[in-house]
């Protein structure tokens, strides 16, 4: 369990409410800043019919193109040409077996550190979604170069693409994600009413903020703590007269009455924070990580498993075992919707790619394959009722600036789960060739998307549940998402089953 400071838990709770526009939109953030206390909350009832979204965010920009990779001899020539030393060996590619033929043909392969997306994958278990990027509108190169073509803001920026990859539309600067917009939609539904339907495990993101929902911030060790403050006895009995000074300081900040509506806002939020940690920290004491079924996560990364004394997992792997062990107490949260954020840094890789992203890609695909296998098992049952997938800024160029890419728009996008119609590559994959007559290029190797990210994140809401009505208002730039300059039409790419 990590621990925060008072001053630090007060800075948090402080720094949420930087930026916001109204009055409202700041209470919404304020619910964002994480406490425990030492006594156990009320569990909850059972809920039913759960469903769950995970989203893992690559920041920095992962470079697609050296993770899933032409391996016929044609495609290949073509990619080792453009990418030049980079370029991954042809022999060192993990095949995929596709379902069907991918549109336009070819064979492709993995990146060779990713043995557990490619056994899923061949399982029919994941999907690559093929060149996919934030558009306002269809857009060939014709029109990215005519002046006036409706196209996102500040393209190849890391911190503007970041922003349209998780808002329901790229041509808004609105700090409202998707996942929040979902959230606002079906929190209801869930038996809690306390309990963000949306759970961070990697700090503030756009992808879970809503209008009405904020998102729940805890780390992979736990529910954060004020760690400066006991605040757990009744009147703050038994503990020292230092910790009881603090306490009683504490205990009186948050029960005065307030005149100040602000002030108001504050010690309440504050103070259902505590119960709703208390009551996550007394579930996931049911459910400790030294339980044998979380075990594939230590042994899909080749460390040693002793429940007594436990390695630490990458970051990734980390935060996926926290998410496994909250699912598995949704019945006590009463909880039957529930949005993920997981993220894992690095793939800004620039000179170092061929060294830094390797280690990434493993620690995504053995991760993912981990959760998946705890999933599965009959103590969860939930490898059918969770998807998992992957969101990035943007692509890398095709071009190698010396020993690495530099910042690109278009790529591709993995999806994970028991639910997806897997083996296959929705979409089409673009021509990789560094030629200035190819027309996927934007010019210094920007591959211009095919498919945009409203379709995909359209498909993953549908899954979840969204009717069309609601799913137009989330994303309104969706029915302009149609016609031949994509690669696949319309508001489903197809890429999930019904359950």
């Amino acid at each position: 369990m990590t621990s925060l400071k008072r001053r630090d838990f007060i800075r948090r709770s402080l720094a949420a409410t930087a930026g916001s526009a109204a009055f409202m939109a700041m209470l919404g953030k304020l619910e964002m800043a994480q406490a425990q206390s030492a006594g156990r909350g009320t569990l909850l009832g059972v809920g039913s019919d759960y469903r769950a979204l995970v989203c893992i965010y690559l920041y920095g920009g992962n470079d697609c193109f050296n993770m899933v990779v032409p391996r016929d001899s044609g495609g290949y020539a073509t990619y080792a040409a453009t990418r030049g030393s980079i370029a991954l060996p042809q022999a060192s590619l993990l095949p995929l077996t596709t379902a069907e033929a991918p549109q336009g043909g070819g064979q492709f392969g993995l990146h060779p550190s990713m043995t557990g997306l490619r056994t899923m994958f061949n399982a029919g278990r994941a999907a690559v979604i093929a060149n996919t990027g934030p558009l306002v509108r269809p857009v060939n190169k014709a029109l990215y170069e005519m002046p006036g073509t409706l196209l996102p803001a500040q393209l190849f920026s890391h911190s503007d693409q970041s922003v349209q990859w998780q808002t329901p539309r790229a041509d808004t600067t609105s700090r409202t994600g998707w996942g929040g917009r979902l959230a606002d939609i079906f929190a209801g539904d869930n038996g809690n009413p306390t309990l963000s339907m949306n759970v961070s495990l990697d700090g503030d993101n756009v992808f879970q903020a809503g209008i009405d929902v904020s998102p729940y911030f805890m780390s992979s060790q736990g529910v954060e703590s004020i760690g400066s403050i006991d605040t757990g006895a009744a009147n703050c009995a038994g503990t020292n007269a230092w910790n009881r000074r603090r306490c009683m300081t504490f205990n009186a900040l948050m029960n005065r009455q307030y005149a100040h509506p602000f002030q108001r806002a504050y010690a309440d939020k504050v103070k259902s924070t505590l119960a709703v940690s208390s009551m996550l920290q007394a579930a996931l004491a049911t459910q400790p990580d030294t339980d044998a079924v979380y075990r594939p996560f230590w042994d899909l990364h080749g460390l040693p498993w002793n429940p007594a004394n436990l390695v630490e997992l990458p970051r990734l792997a980390a935060q996926l075992l926290m998410i496994a062990r909250v699912m598995r107490v949704r019945s006590m949260l009463q909880m039957s919707r529930q949005l993920f954020f997981a993220g894992i840094g690095g793939f800004d890789t620039h000179d170092t790619q061929l060294a830094d992203q390797a280690p990434l890609l493993a620690d995504l695909s053995q991760s993912v394959q981990a959760f998946y296998q705890v999933l599965d098992n009959p103590a969860f049952n939930l490898g059918t009722q969770v998807t998992t997938f992957t969101a990035s800024e943007f692509g890398r160029t095709l071009t190698n600036n010396g020993d690495g890419t530099d910042h690109g728009w278009g790529g591709h996008h993995l999806v994970f789960g028991n639910s997806v119609r897997g083996a296959r590559i929705y979409g089409r994959m673009p021509n990789l060739s560094a030629n200035t007559s190819n027309p996927d290029n934007a010019g210094w190797g920007q591959i211009i998307p095919t498919l945009s990210v409203d379709q995909y994140a359209a498909t993953l809401a549908s899954w979840f549940g969204l009717v069309p009505a609601d799913r137009d208002e989330i994303f309104p730039n969706l029915v302009h998402m149609n016609g031949p300059l994509l690669s696949m039409s319309g508001p489903n790419l197809g890429f999930m089953n019904s359950i």
